[in-house]
Formats: structure tokens, C-alpha cells, sequence
């Protein structure tokens, strides 16, 4: 998955190498954002003046492979193209984030998303690729995850209304029995002057 770089200085070997995470695959309604996440190591520091990260759209089928977006001390998202506007930084190249959002996918955006990152002199290693699938409607297992969470989000209200309700009426039984007991010997209480 990555390729190393050897280096023979001042007698040391050194090994070098960028390293980049991607999520694989991700699926995205059509008309929504995408977030593509992108993260990198490297075995060199990172500058921000020298990092350049590339993003690169391959389709499924026919066409042109295309740049999607450049970062060079800044983000250039693309001028021209199936993605000009479409395209934002969502990245901290010194957190080793080189994520971007797609904006209101579209079918046509099915493909391959390439990521790679360079930081001299850092620049040999393997390329993230996201595998995007944009569909019609949410699959039915996020539509059940996204059920779960809030019958789950529903149930903890409930669960700590019925705590509160029952703690508040067990202080109210206490205090009754608390009154009960506090008038219960003076009832009792015999004048000593009548026999």
C-alpha cells in the first residue's frame, strides 16, 4: 500500500514514506453534500508552504479522468468543469486533513475520487481512493441506523421523565408520612388536668 523511500545521509539510513487513510467507499443521496475524507502521515514535517494535495475524479464509466481540486498554501477548487462550485475545502493540512466537500451530488459523480498528498520531501507513497455511489434515496440499513437513533434518543427522554416523576412523588409520600408523624403524638397528647 505505500512506497518507501530510502535515504543514505551522513551515514544514517533514513525511510520515507506518505501514508493516506480514505473511508474506501461512501454512499451520498443525490441533491445532498458529501463530505470525502481524506487523511495523511507523513515521515517529514509538515509545512503548510510546501504541502500539495490533488484530487482527481475517475468516472465508471466512459470519460476523462478530471481534477476536482489543488491545494497549494491555499485551496483552488476548480474554475471550469463538471465541479466548478461544487467543490469546498474542508481540510487543516496541519492536522494531516486533506478533506473536501462535494456540494449537491449528482449522479453524474459516480467514480473513483483520488486524494494525494505531498510534503518534501515527503512525496513518494501510495494515493487514497473513495469509491462514490450516489443513489436515488438512503439504503435501507443508514434509514435503519437513522431510526434506531432517534426511537434510541426517544426512549432516554422517556426513561428520565418516568425517573424524575417517580423521585418527585416518592419526596411527596416522604413528606406526607413526615407531616403524618409530626401530628400524630400531639393527638395523642392527654391534658393532665382531665382524667
Amino acid at each position: 500500500m505505500r512506497r518507501l523511500e530510502v535515504h543514505l545521509r551522513d551515514g544514517m539510513l533514513q525511510v520515507s514514506g506518505m501514508r493516506i487513510y480514505t473511508s474506501g467507499e461512501i454512499e451520498a443521496v443525490n441533491g445532498t453534500d458529501v463530505r470525502l475524507k481524506c487523511t495523511f502521515q507523513s515521515s517529514s514535517p509538515i509545512n503548510i508552504n510546501l504541502v500539495v494535495i490533488s484530487w482527481t475524479f475517475r468516472p465508471l464509466g466512459p470519460g476523462r479522468e478530471e481534477s476536482v481540486f489543488h491545494f497549494q498554501q491555499r485551496p483552488y477548487p476548480p474554475i471550469e468543469g463538471i465541479f466548478r462550485k461544487r467543490i469546498v475545502w474542508a481540510g487543516d493540512v496541519m492536522g494531516r486533513d486533506a478533506s473536501i466537500i462535494i456540494r449537491e451530488v449528482k449522479f453524474t459523480y459516480n467514480g473513483t475520487y483520488i486524494c494525494q498528498v505531498k510534503n518534501p520531501p515527503d512525496v513518494h507513497g501510495s494515493v487514497g481512493q473513495i469509491k462514490l455511489r450516489v443513489v436515488k434515496t438512503a439504503s435501507f440499513s443508514e434509514l435503519l441506523l437513522l431510526a434506531l437513533a432517534i426511537g434510541g434518543g426517544i426512549a432516554v427522554v422517556v426513561i428520565l421523565l418516568i425517573i424524575i416523576v417517580s423521585c418527585r412523588r416518592c419526596k411527596k409520600r416522604r413528606q406526607m408520612q413526615m407531616e403524618g408523624n409530626e401530628e400524630a403524638p400531639r393527638k395523642e397528647r392527654k391534658d393532665p388536668t382531665v382524667w
